[in-house]
Order: structure tokens, then sequence, then C-alpha cells
């Protein structure tokens, strides 16, 4: 395991300063202001993030939420700071922030080093961690020293008293490291193991705003084959995103989320294209080799900037020759469209084009595992299950 870790370069050079870390107090304005990136790869922030509350992920436990609310690590949207929102139990945050640890008695009034918290993540699809970003957004002062994550992967729904039994491996990722206060701290890893689960700890306490945990989603092949017919697509089954034309005000891998667009930015939308004879386009691999026998295309939310016409054809194979599966069609704004193709395409990618530019809330290719991909799967698991 390699782990490549978003360490502050203030660290060697104030070794000795545990407050070199520290944002500077509040300074009025924008609070984003003097909000800090370090370590981050936004390469890897394109991925599908596993514990996206519209993939089914949560926060199930936490040893400590006294200040502010575990779930806050999950929300989607970034953290937001009212410098007079205050509760009963002082500053209200948008975060997970513990109280203050305290030693053993007057004489030792610091906690013992090993003493932290900790926060339980299920994950809203299994798969491959390759990237987190641990945001402390607003928290300044009281942002953890250090923080760590382990994961393991426990089939099932596992409660909390199930995860922290003793017969339960978790694999670090991420032993504890220094962050910065109010930043985006990013960590990469090289791990290929297949994970559900999360433990997020905070060294020895304090808060964070956010967590995202970017990867590569690897679905159980067993329940693929007991639904028969899925979406090819789905990030949830293992589709993902490669590549696209555009990706100026969101990602195209919230094409393929499950659920319905819930607003305009909750989907893919490209800048205006100026230029005449060309198109936008997004490729998606899919969950594996299958068979595509109907597609839907729904541009909810997408009212005066939805895709005029799209296009999808489909490859067999990363060699194989680009043909249509569905011929360029006229789509209505904010509207679900659903099409039988005419001929089932067996497929291991799909692009669609979009033209001349616009939109598309979300897309699915229902159909079924060929024998040949529901075998490669099947593998797939069983390399990364461990």
């Amino acid at each position: 395991m390699t782990t490549h870790p978003a360490t502050p370069d203030s660290q060697d050079a104030h070794a000795d300063d545990p407050h070199a870390n520290d944002a500077a107090p509040y300074p009025g304005g924008d609070p984003y202001g003097d909000y800090r990136t370090h370590g981050v790869d936004f390469s890897a922030t394109d991925l599908v993030d596993l514990a996206d509350r519209r993939l089914g992920a949560g926060v199930i436990a936490a040893n400590d939420e006294f200040f502010a609310q575990r779930e806050n690590l999950l929300v989607r949207e970034r953290a937001v700071f009212d410098p007079e929102h205050f509760g009963h139990k002082g500053k209200v945050m948008d975060g997970w922030e513990t109280r203050r640890r305290r030693g053993a008695g007057p004489e030792t009034p610091f906690p013992a080093p090993e003493e932290h918290d900790w926060a339980l993540i299920r994950l809203g699809a299994p798969g491959v961690v390759k990237g987190v970003v641990v945001d402390t957004a607003h928290f300044r002062g009281n942002y953890p020293q250090r923080v760590s994550l382990q994961a393991t992967a426990v089939e099932g729904n596992p409660g909390p008293e199930e995860l922290l039994a003793s017969d339960v491996k978790w694999e670090e990722l991420l032993p504890p490291t220094p962050v910065l206060g109010h930043a985006a701290n990013g960590f990469a890893f090289d791990v290929e193991r297949r994970f559900t689960h999360l433990r997020l700890c905070q060294h020895p306490d304090g808060g964070i705003a956010r967590l995202r945990v970017y990867g590569e989603v690897v679905p159980d092949p067993e329940w693929l084959g007991l639904l028969g017919t899925v979406d090819l697509a789905s990030v949830l089954n293992g589709g993902v995103y490669e590549d696209a034309s555009d990706r100026f005000y969101s990602s195209p891998t919230q094409i393929i989320l499950p659920g319905t667009s819930r607003k305009m930015d909750d989907g893919w939308e490209n800048r205006r294209r100026r230029v005449r004879d060309t198109n936008d386009w997004v490729r998606f691999r899919l969950a594996a080799q299958g068979v595509i026998r109907a597609v839907e295309i729904d541009t909810a939310y997408l009212k005066g900037n939805s895709a005029g016409w799209v296009a999808l054809s489909a490859r067999d194979g990363e060699d194989g020759e680009w043909y249509e599966i569905l011929p360029r069609t006229r789509l209505q704004p904010d509207t679900p469209h659903r099409y039988r193709l005419a001929t089932p395409a067996t497929a291991t990618h799909v692009r669609l084009d979009a033209f001349p530019d616009g939109g598309v809330a979300r897309m699915r290719l229902h159909g079924e595992l060929t024998e040949a991909g529901a075998a490669a799967l099947a593998d797939r698991y069983r390399r990364l299950a461990g």
C-alpha cells in the first residue's frame, strides 16, 4: 500500500509549533476568502464519490457529536458559516465537531496520546478508494491536529456493534497525519481492495466540515445476476464516465447517478457552444459487457438549457468500432424520454452526443450482462474482495 498524504509543508519548518496549521481568525467578509487547498488531486475528484448520500451513504455512528452532528460530513453542498449563529451548546458549525477532550486529572490535563474521536461511514457504493478530501472549512482553531482513516469490507447491513466487534479487520489507509485548518486536505491511495465502510478519526478531537471519498465502484455480481435486467451504465452497478468534451458547470458522472435530478446542477450541463458543425459528448464504460435493450434520457430541471438533440453510439471492447444505436433524436426540456432500441446492442462502452450543446440530467441503459460480462465482473469482485 502506498499513501500520498497532504502533509502541510509547514510541519517541517514548525515541527515544534502545534498551531502551525491554524487558519487566521475569521476576518469578516467572505468566509471562503482565505480558504486553502492542499494535496487535492483534482483528477481524482472527477471519480465517483463513494460516500455520496445520493448513492445511499451515511454516517452511521460517532463516539461524540456534541457541537455539530456527524451527518453534516456527507452533505453535498459546501459548508456554510454564520458568525452570529450560536446555540445552547456554543457556536453552531456546519460539520462534525466533538467536545474538547480532557486528561485524567489536574496533573495530566491533556488527553493521552492514543485517545481520539471517530465516526463510522457506510459507503453508498462499495468499491476501491482512490482518494479522499478531508475538508476543515471554517474550523480555524478547532480542527483536529491529525486525522486517520481505516477501511473494512463487511457485507450485508452491519450496525455499529458489528463493525466495532473485535473480529472485524480494519485496514489503515491513512495513519495519523497533520491537516490544515480551514482547508481542503487531499490524500491519494493505491490500495486495490473493495471496501464497504470507513472509520474517520480525529486526533485528539475537533471538527471536520465535509468528507469526500473518491473511487471506483465494484458491485456484487451475484446481486446483479438476481436482478436480471439492470441499468448497465449506473454508477451503482459499476458504470463510469471516462471522458467528455465539456465539464464546465458540472461533472458528467451525475448523468449516471441513481434517482431523479432534484435541481438544475444535479446533472450534466456544458457551456454554450459557439463553433458550428461541432457538438458536445460524453463517453461511458458500462459495468461490463452487456446487451442494451432500452434507453431513458431525462432532462429534469433543464428548461432553457437542455440539449436540443441527442444520439447514442456503442462499441464492444476497447478497440471496437463505434456504431449508432439511437439516431439523432429531439429532446423536450424538463422531460423524461423513453426509447426501445430497434435492435438490442451488445456493448462495453456508450457515447452520448448532445447537439449542439446543453444539458442532460440522467441516462439509463436497461439490459442484461452477457455471459462474458458476468464472468469478468465476478472475476474482478473476487480479486478485490481480498
